[in-house]
């Protein structure tokens, strides 16, 4: 770890504690950041954006452990999607809720066995209906983020997602569009939108558009 991205760290570090030192203490919240980003370092192309995407990370897994601890819960349903790579599926399933959804809830992605980016090609027909996900990026579940969710999507990783008693569990079967071009994932694209606008109605959330 160069200088730089210690400095980074420690910048991260106070960020959270601000955020969290209410609700948790340094050493947690330290613990947390250094276990994101030793998850990211492993096969990370991008060196220098690790400590963002471990402040990223350390953030929504110390928002799920303050819920599923009950110190916070705001009343919006949380739903965690979940594939493989968390590289085409599950992200583009997350951008359609988040913008479909705004702040009436809250949206998580992640995968049995995180890529190293997100599928360029999924980006692109994302874009085509003004929906960005390019600043997203591959991250494993755990178990307090699969815990803190209400609904869990699953999308083909079979086995290796994570089942608790209890949870509630959707399986979409969805074509993987990894190694599609563009024309051959829209149509997936346009049944991820469908399957969330029902959800989003299912949940009585109401949706743009």
């Amino acid at each position: 770890m160069s200088g730089a991205q210690r400095h980074a760290l420690s910048s991260a570090a106070a960020n959270l504690g601000r955020e969290f030192g209410g609700t948790f203490n340094t050493d947690t919240i330290e613990r947390f950041l250094h276990a994101s980003y030793d998850q990211f370092a492993a096969h990370s192309t991008v060196p220098n954006f690790l400590p963002l995407l471990a402040e990223r990370f350390a953030r929504q897994r110390l928002r799920a452990l303050s819920k599923v601890e009950g110190n916070a819960h705001d009343g919006r349903p949380t739903v965690l999607f979940l594939c493989v790579h968390n590289a085409g599926r599950s992200q583009m399933a997350m951008g359609f809720f988040e913008y479909l959804a705004g702040d009436h809830a809250v949206a998580w992605s992640g995968g049995s066995e995180p890529g190293r980016e997100v599928n360029a090609a999924a980006i692109a027909v994302m874009a085509e209906r003004g929906i960005d996900i390019s600043k997203e990026f591959p991250k494993p579940w755990t178990e307090e983020i699969v815990r803190a969710a209400d609904v869990v999507i699953t999308m083909g990783c079979g086995d290796a997602c994570p089942v608790f008693p209890g949870k509630r569990y959707l399986n979409w079967e969805l074509e993987d569009p990894a190694g599609k071009d563009p024309a051959d994932i829209r149509p997936i694209r346009d049944e991820i939108e469908h399957r969330v606008r029902a959800l989003l109605t299912e949940l009585g959330v109401p949706a743009r558009g």
